[in-house]
């Protein structure tokens, strides 16, 4: 049984991910130009900051140097984040997301955007925005029902403890 880089990769990099109360989310060996980049994404449950980035990278920069995973040649390493529109593909990824605002590409063709305000084991509670000063609205979806899922950037959007009473209701 043969098994690729990647998972070769994630079989030695994720109990040191791991160790560190972190997620390894998401694994690449790509080709820019003459060099070799291995990508490598961490999360958790409180999202990671620069120096935990920085410390994880030190780490995984250690163990792949004991090891010839990456073979021979030059590599460079980035470790980093999902990213401020990552993809929901597993799901700690939509407990994570609860209160974000989500677009969903639907199993049955279309798309929705709505907010997500509780995660169960079968599915999701949402909620859609209102269209034209109409109040939003209430859905439930299964996971069976959700194609792709992706966190959509809010600039505009306040905290609930920032809102008045009034702006809340």
């Amino acid at each position: 049984m043969s098994t690729t880089q990647s998972e070769r990769l994630r079989h030695l990099l994720e109990p040191l991910v791991s160790s560190q109360d972190l997620d390894l989310e998401e694994i690449e060996v790509a080709s820019v130009g003459r060099k070799r980049v291995l990508r490598v994404v961490i999360d958790s449950e409180d999202g990671v900051d620069l120096d935990t980035i920085a410390e994880v990278s030190r780490l995984l920069s250690v163990k792949l140097d004991e090891s010839d995973a990456m073979g021979e040649g030059e590599y460079d390493l980035e470790v980093g984040s999902p990213g401020a529109e990552r993809a929901l593909t597993e799901h700690r990824h939509y407990v994570r997301a609860v209160d974000r605002l989500v677009k969903f590409q639907l199993t049955e063709g279309g798309e929705l955007v709505a907010r997500i305000l509780k995660v169960d084991d079968e599915g999701l509670d949402l909620e859609v925005p209102g269209v034209k000063g109409r109040k939003p609205t209430s859905r439930r979806i299964a996971f069976a029902e959700i194609d792709k899922a992706r966190v959509q950037v809010e600039f505009n959007r306040k905290d609930k403890k920032d809102m008045t009473e009034e702006e809340e209701a």
